[in-house]
């Protein structure tokens, strides 16, 4: 912790107003039209002598100018060293927002939940763990869409997809999209670092580009895509006992693909505890680096000298508006 100078060299400007004095006077004023014959008599009740008075004002003036001085040359008060694990590796997550994962098969103990409500509360805490990764959010639907871009703010990226509802993205499963633009966001970072977990429900019936030809298109760009298919394994019984649920249109063979294209992992998570494990595995094959990047915190102090140099600047002048009269007075007394 430590008081410092970002611009030192803004003090060289401390000697300015010495040399402004050595610069010729002013050439003399001209004599006052009005004279005024007690000009004496009521600047002795004044109170103060105007030598005292001049200097003053000199000294306020001497440190108002010091201070503004200090406050160009910018303060900081720099706090201690700060360390942040870095790994460098950018992860994009997709997840299906189409209308069946709205169904209530995955069991979380003994309720049943949506499938969306698993991958929210699984999926947020893979988020909290992942320090140090840059994480970013697909939404995909019937088309793709960016929720956040990769960022090291894993709160917000917990929040919005947290925010998440079913048919914000539409009803349909665009999966090649969705990789598509993956591939797209993680094209500029490290190679060997760019990851995408893909969770979804469903086969691909909707997008501009078909699943196996954008797992072609992230195989080129060194993207490697580990995907998860959710949802029970069997239907479940619903109300009056229907079957509701089960994995009728998730497309496996598809899915094993994509991974087995881009030297990922398929993963197929059946309840809450599968995929739980899921993420458990995903946490050991792209582990977190034990790299550190440190930082110090600066707060800037300028704020505080340049207000008292402009507070008793504004003294200065009450000053000078008070002392004019008096100036004018003495000019014709002595005129």
């Amino acid at each position: 912790m430590s008081f410092v100078l970002a611009w030192p060299w803004m003090l060289a400007a401390l000697p300015l107003p010495l040399l402004a004095m050595l610069l010729p006077p002013a050439p003399a004023a001209q004599p006052p039209a009005l004279r005024f014959p007690f000009a004496g008599a009521w600047r002795a009740t004044s109170g103060t002598p105007r030598g005292a008075r001049h200097r003053t004002r000199l000294a306020v003036a001497a440190l108002a100018w010091l201070l503004l001085v200090v406050a160009a040359a910018r303060p900081q008060h720099v706090g201690e060293t700060v360390r942040l694990p870095v790994t460098g590796r950018s992860i994009m997550l997709a997840v299906d927002l189409s209308g069946s994962m709205e169904t209530p098969d995955m069991r979380s103990g003994d309720d049943a939940v949506s499938r969306l409500t698993a991958v929210k509360a699984v999926a947020g805490d893979f988020i909290k763990r992942r320090v140090g990764d840059r994480l970013g959010l697909i939404l995909f639907g019937d088309q793709a869409y960016l929720q956040a871009p990769l960022t090291f703010d894993r709160q917000t990226v917990l929040t919005l997809l947290d925010e998440a509802q079913i048919g914000l993205a539409g009803q349909s499963t665009a999966i090649g999209d969705a990789i598509g633009l993956a591939i797209k966001r993680l094209r500029d970072e490290p190679a060997g670092n760019r990851v995408l977990i893909l969770l979804t429900d469903g086969a691909n019936n909707s997008g501009s580009i078909g699943p196996l030809k954008a797992a072609d298109l992230a195989a080129e760009e060194g993207v490697r895509i580990f995907t998860i298919g959710v949802g029970a394994d069997r239907a479940s019984a619903g109300a009056f006992g229907l079957p509701q649920g089960g994995d009728d249109d998730l497309d496996e063979v598809a899915l094993q693909a994509i991974a087995r294209k881009t030297h990922g992992e398929y993963f197929r998570a059946s309840d809450v505890a599968s995929l739980r494990k899921i993420y458990g595995l995903i946490d050991q094959i792209v582990p977190q680096s034990k790299d550190q990047q440190s930082w110090r915190p600066v707060d800037e102090l300028y704020a505080w000298p340049l207000g008292g140099a402009l507070a008793l600047s504004v003294l200065i002048a009450l000053s000078s508006l008070a002392w004019w009269p008096r100036r004018q007075l003495d000019g014709a007394s002595h005129a």
